[in-house]
């Protein structure tokens, strides 16, 4: 597919600067993209990067102010990065559009209705009393247990996993080797000290237009269910334990673990490899910093680091400190000896 600056332009409703004519079948990063590509800015650090570009044409954030010259057409809009976002989107429709109709060999159960628009891949399993939506694809080698719903135009990519009695909603997309509905880790040990498992009976409600990254772990609730809030983006490598609650669009970054019974908060951020105690609470539009430890209830917005979280910047100011340690110590230890003299 081949579009104008001038095209681009007008369907993004931005102002072209150069040759409006000029062309692009494909998109790269500015600093190495090629002569017929698509690129964007949005950050003024990558200035630096747009005298020496050899892409066709830059989408540039408007308020980014350039008086240099360069070979490259810009188009200025409001945000180059949405601009960007809503462009890629409708070429990765175009380049990857929705399968229909049921490959062979699959298993579906008697009874389960397949809508007309739905796509079933190879070697797909789907159980008993399933519910399907319009326009759901599931892809090659994906398990759906009994009495499962999923809403309409939900993708489960290949190899995903969702045990019985749970129910994903509309414009879902869960990426290959998810896992929703497994047990939830509950033992109790007995009077020899034997660890016995607790019977995990309720299920995961995943909630609309919720995305879930590759090999991500949502654990079914030992009683009740586990929730997934609407607009929740979880990224590759997460585990949601039982009961958990996670708020409506709250990221959640790759190795992020959740301990059961944890309710997060609405609009949180969770950067990579947040470790979160189990039965506690979390205030809406909190921001964890990566590898914080999350230990008891967190009851205000704002933004934490460390573990256990303090407040972004009085952790900032403790790291400086650390970093004095040794040579405090050597002061102590001088004055100390000063002293016994």
């Amino acid at each position: 597919m081949e579009f104008s600056a001038q095209q681009i332009a007008m369907l993004l409703g931005g102002k072209v600067t150069g040759d409006a004519n000029r062309k692009v079948s494909d998109v790269g990063p500015i600093e190495s993209a090629r002569e017929g590509q698509l690129s964007f800015l949005c950050d003024a650090k990558y200035l630096p990067h747009l005298p020496q570009t050899n892409a066709s044409v830059v989408l540039m954030t408007d308020s980014i102010e350039f008086t240099g010259e360069t070979n490259a057409t810009l188009i200025r809009v409001e945000n180059a990065r949405a601009a960007m976002g809503k462009l890629l989107s409708l070429v990765a429709k175009a380049m990857n559009p929705a399968k229909q109709g049921i490959e062979q060999p699959c298993f579906i159960s008697e009874g389960v209705t397949i809508p007309e628009d739905a796509y079933i891949g190879a070697f797909a399993y789907i159980g008993k009393n399933v519910q399907l939506g319009k326009g759901v694809q599931i892809y090659p080698h994906t398990y759906i247990g009994d009495n499962v719903c999923i809403g309409d135009n939900t993708i489960l990519y290949s190899g995903v996993k969702v045990y019985y009695n749970c129910v994903i909603g509309k414009d879902c997309i869960l990426h290959a080797g998810v896992v929703v509905g497994s047990d939830g880790f509950g033992f109790e040990p007995d009077a020899q000290g034997v660890n016995q498992k607790l019977p995990q009976i309720g299920n995961v409600i995943i909630e609309d237009d919720v995305e879930i990254g590759a090999n991500t772990t949502v654990d079914r609730a030992m009683m009740g269910s586990t929730i997934i809030r609407r607009n929740a983006k979880l990224d590759n490598l997460v585990q949601v334990a039982h009961n958990v609650e996670i708020g409506e669009s709250t990221f959640m970054c790759a190795q992020v673990g959740v301990a059961g019974s944890t309710k997060v908060g609405s609009h949180c951020i969770l950067a990579g490899q947040v470790g979160v105690a189990g039965h506690i609470t979390i205030a809406d539009n909190c921001v964890f910093g990566a590898q914080s430890g999350i230990a008891n209830n967190v009851k205000k917005p704002g933004m934490y680091q460390g573990s256990p979280v303090i407040d972004a910047m009085n952790w900032r100011r403790s790291v400086v400190g650390f970093k004095q340690l040794p040579d405090l110590m050597k002061k102590i230890q001088e004055l100390e000896r000063k002293v016994g003299e």
